[in-house]
C-alpha cells in the first residue's frame, strides 16, 4: 500500500476559511501562491488570482480549499504553512516557512533557501 504524499503547502483553519470566503465571490479561477525577487531581504511572497493553473503548477488541496503553487517557487515553499492573521490593526496572510532564513524589519520581504535534493 502506498502512503499519501505529503502536501507541499498546508493551510491553517483560519487561512482555509479566508480563501474560501475570497473565492466564493469569484465565479471561477484559482488562488496562486509563489515568490518573486524583491525587497531588502531578497524575496517576497506573492498571492494572485489566475483563471487556470499553468501546466507545471502544483495543485494543493487542504481543508476543502484548492490552491496552486507556482512551479518555479515550489522548492522555496515546500513545508510552508499559510495562516491568516487578524489583529486590531491589520489582517493578512502569513507564511510559516521552514526554508526561510531571514526577514526584513518591515516584514515585507524574506530570505529563502530552496530545498536541496537528497
Amino acid at each position: 500500500m502506498m502512503r499519501e504524499r505529503p502536501k507541499a503547502v498546508s493551510l491553517t483553519d483560519s487561512a482555509a476559511e479566508r480563501v474560501k470566503s475570497i473565492m466564493a465571490s469569484r465565479e471561477k479561477g484559482f488562488l496562486r501562491v509563489g515568490v518573486k525577487n524583491g525587497g531588502c531581504a531578497g524575496m517576497e511572497y506573492v498571492m494572485e488570482y489566475v483563471e487556470a493553473p499553468d501546466a507545471m503548477d502544483e495543485r494543493v488541496e487542504d481543508k476543502g480549499v484548492e490552491i496552486v503553487l507556482e512551479s518555479k517557487a515550489l522548492l522555496f515553499l515546500l513545508g510552508t504553512q499559510i495562516d491568516y492573521e487578524v489583529t486590531a490593526l491589520h489582517s493578512k496572510f502569513t507564511f510559516n516557512n521552514p526554508n526561510q532564513t531571514d526577514a526584513c524589519g518591515c516584514g515585507e520581504s524574506v530570505t529563502i533557501i530552496p530545498v536541496q535534493e537528497a
